[in-house]
């Protein structure tokens, strides 16, 4: 780490009364684990000397030696608004590292900055924009959250019938005081469902900042005496979360998918780019759409994609052609949802984008194909296609899928309530 960047963030913990650091990463399911050190560990901190127990995280389990090192990004760093003024809290997000002082393979962070540091070799940045939705629901007596609402509110709807607007509010004060540059909020279509965009950024940038606002609008949520989740489909009669994916790709300080000359404002690198999210998004599926639940989203009448195509512009293609500024064109990938790892698909997304633009992929006639009807079905798709381990890395494909292997096992024994209701009676 560069000395100015060393001691300006000491200038920053000192000057803002920061007392406690969360270390924070993220494991391969895509949650967020940290530790947290007082400010005078920073400076051991700053020098990778910060070890971390992984033997019990998910997908980190079979490791020899358990205790990893942690390297902050001191370009993360940020003080967390809802914390106490006095004593304040801050956090750095960090990439993982073996006790020998090596990138770790199972670091998600490092799979993403390794695929765009081969995108920048060929002179490419890739930029993001999400569409983050969440549910605010109701905790019981006991603070246990519950998939209950009062409200009826619906697509754009206001206050007073948008019983979140205050928490929502709350949600983008806090985050616009940590550097993000929120553009809009709104409710969306289910009751209690929300959702928050951010403005265009890089890649890396744009994942850090997805997992920090799931943190800050669980937290913010909580202080409103509300529950907020990301789970894909957290009731059977409502619209599921999404993640949408709005894609570009930049050289030399242009839209490289922009050609005036093209009917829609397309490129042929825009083509290639789209064909080659087409021709793996199968594949791509167990990453997309992460969990048992997420395919219980993918469903016809709910504005979720469930075939794969990219024409037509109804909400059930899985790719769209937003109608934005003609000379920024972007590819909207519809399939992600809310659980997703955003480092992970943001990965996959621009290696499959610019395998397409080596292969001269084009996208063709709309496809009869599907997406994956559940997560067994994902799992079967990501093991028939080794583009994903060349990606990924072997090592980290074969712990994810046997971790979501396990899910689908265990979802399997599971006698639900249907089942109960549709079977007890009768047989």
């Amino acid at each position: 780490m560069e000395r100015g960047t060393r001691e300006r963030l000491l200038e920053l913990v000192e000057d803002n009364d920061v007392e406690f650091i969360r270390l924070q990463f993220t494991d391969m399911l895509g949650n967020l684990k940290n530790i947290a050190i007082t400010s005078s560990q920073l400076e051991d901190a700053l020098d990778n000397k910060c070890l971390v127990d992984v033997s019990s995280i998910a997908g980190f389990r079979e490791e020899e030696d358990a205790d990893m090192y942690l390297y902050p990004d001191p370009d993360t760093f940020v003080i967390l608004p809802w914390r106490p003024q006095q004593g304040r809290v801050a956090r750095l997000l960090c990439d993982i590292y073996t006790p020998e002082h090596e990138p770790y393979a199972m670091c998600c962070r490092q799979i993403l900055d390794r695929v765009l540091k081969k995108a920048k070799e060929e002179g490419y940045s890739f930029y993001v924009e999400p569409e983050c939705e969440f549910f605010l629901f109701h905790t019981d007596e006991n603070g246990i959250p519950t998939t209950l609402t009062h409200e009826r509110a619906g697509y754009l709807d206001i206050g007073p019938v948008d019983f979140g607007e205050n928490a929502r509010r709350d949600i983008v004060l806090n985050l616009e005081d940590m550097g993000f540059e929120v553009t809009s909020s709104h409710h969306e279509s289910a009751p209690a469902q929300h959702e928050v965009d951010f403005h265009t950024g890089k890649a890396m940038k744009t994942a850090d900042m997805i997992m920090t606002f799931k943190m800050a609008v669980r937290s913010i949520a909580k202080r409103h005496g509300l529950h907020a989740t990301f789970m894909p489909k957290p009731r059977t009669d409502t619209n599921g979360s999404g993640m949408h994916v709005h894609m570009s790709l930049y050289k030399d300080g242009r839209n490289v998918f922009y050609d005036p000359k093209d009917k829609r404002g397309l490129s042929q690198e825009a083509y290639y780019f789209l064909g080659g999210l087409l021709h793996r998004c199968r594949s791509m599926a167990v990453f997309t759409n992460p969990l048992v639940n997420s395919y219980k989203r993918l469903q016809p009448g709910y504005d979720a994609p469930t075939k794969i195509s990219w024409q037509s512009q109804d909400r059930n293609a899985l790719i769209r052609l937003p109608r934005r500024v003609r000379e920024d064109p972007r590819i909207e990938l519809r399939s992600p949802d809310a659980a997703s790892n955003p480092y992970l698909v943001f990965a996959l997304c621009l290696a499959a984008g610019l395998e397409g633009i080596h292969q001269k992929r084009m996208p063709g006639k709309e496809q009869e194909d599907s997406l994956p009807e559940n997560l067994k079905e994902a799992i079967w798709e990501a093991e028939q296609d080794t583009w994903l381990g060349s990606v990924l890395g072997e090592q980290f494909l074969q712990r994810y899928l046997e971790e979501k292997k396990g899910e689908w096992k265990e979802y399997a024994k599971q006698v639900s309530n249907w089942e109960r209701e549709l079977y007890l009676y009768r047989y």
